[in-house]
């Protein structure tokens, strides 16, 4: 097997603060033939992901910081072209983890075959991918909401927040969501069945706004942005609350003492409030019932999702960029081949 021409995006510099496009650059590469164990694969989709930025900045968070150099890390899904693994044949369309890349070699283990059906293949990335699996378990095995309780979802059109609003939606609660701009907060009402929607771009004081939209507190918040949003909210509690932290996107590539921090800690004590933050991968034993479940509701049309699909993998970095300063609508992902 000749080497295939191809190319992937690579971390130019470390971001500081914000990401920009020139943080990053696209390069030409050859990609070899597989190993024993291996595939060479041809990326269709690959996720844009907001977490990445907290490796980025060259601190390790729960993974190790990236070098300048070193190619993107995200989700992927792609076809095999060549496969050294007898479980895998030629045409065969797999999910993975190997990055911002347009062709890889890549190791079968840990590989997911995809199955070809109704949803987009883009899906695995996004609502039967980890943004999926994160509202699944953040909602059914951490926030626990009963029946006619408040839940509370900050970036209620992203790609977490609008499934874990319609789940839990469907154990009885009433959800209230939060988002930015009139067009994705009439999304989440009218699309997606919450009970209420805060655009917090309009609102002088969100701490009112979340009151009045949740005049008996709020018994569960998946929080997925942090920052003041998440200490406006502690002040917003019912009694026992469950505070469920799955992201962080006001603080990724803040500096520690740039952070807004919490102020509002005290009712964690008065409200006996329990908040506690996830990292989606300790569930990974039980993906398979998730991906069931998820693909169920998806089925028989009560579990909705949508996409913001940028085209060309050059088209990655403009898109990362873009996602902290609100301009995605839905998962955020690159449609490489």
């Amino acid at each position: 097997m000749s080497p295939l021409p191809s190319r992937h995006i690579v971390l130019a510099r470390h971001i500081p603060g914000r990401p920009e496009p020139e943080h990053f650059r696209l390069e030409p590469v050859e990609v070899g033939a597989p190993g024993e164990g291996e595939l060479r694969v041809r990326t269709l989709f690959a996720s844009v992901d907001p977490g990445t930025l907290a490796r980025l900045g060259g601190v390790d968070s729960y993974a190790p910081a990236l070098r300048p150099g070193e190619v993107i890390g995200s989700a992927t899904v792609g076809e095999v072209l060549d496969s050294r693994d007898a479980r895998y044949a030629v045409g065969d369309v797999v999910a993975g983890g190997w990055g911002w890349r347009e062709h890889a070699v890549v190791s079968a283990k840990g590989l997911r075959k995809v199955e070809r059906g109704s949803e987009s293949l883009s899906a695995e990335l996004g609502v039967l991918g980890i943004p999926g699996l994160t509202a699944y378990f953040g909602i059914l095995e951490l926030g626990r909401p009963q029946e006619g309780e408040t839940v509370l979802v900050s970036s209620a059109a992203g790609a977490v927040g609008s499934v874990a609003g319609q789940i839990a939606k469907r154990q009885g609660a009433r959800v209230v969501g939060i988002a930015g701009g009139a067009e994705k907060c009439r999304w989440v009402k009218d699309a997606l069945g919450f009970d209420a929607v805060i655009n917090y771009r309009a609102e002088v004081d969100l701490g009112a706004a979340v009151r009045r939209e949740c005049p008996r507190g709020v018994d569960v918040y998946l929080d997925n942005v942090g920052g003041t949003m998440l200490d406006t909210t502690l002040a917003c509690m019912a009694l026992r609350g469950r505070v469920v932290v799955s992201g962080l996107v006001a603080d990724y590539g803040v500096p520690p003492e740039q952070r807004a921090g919490l102020k509002n800690t005290p009712f964690l004590i008065t409200h006996r409030l329990r908040m506690e933050g996830f990292v989606v991968l300790d569930y990974f034993a039980r993906f398979g019932e998730a991906r069931t479940a998820l693909r169920e509701w998806l089925q028989d049309g009560t579990l909705k999702h949508r996409e913001h699909v940028a085209e060309g993998l050059e088209s990655a970095p403009a898109l990362f960029a873009g996602l902290f300063r609100g301009e995605n609508f839905g998962r955020a992902v690159v449609k490489v081949g």
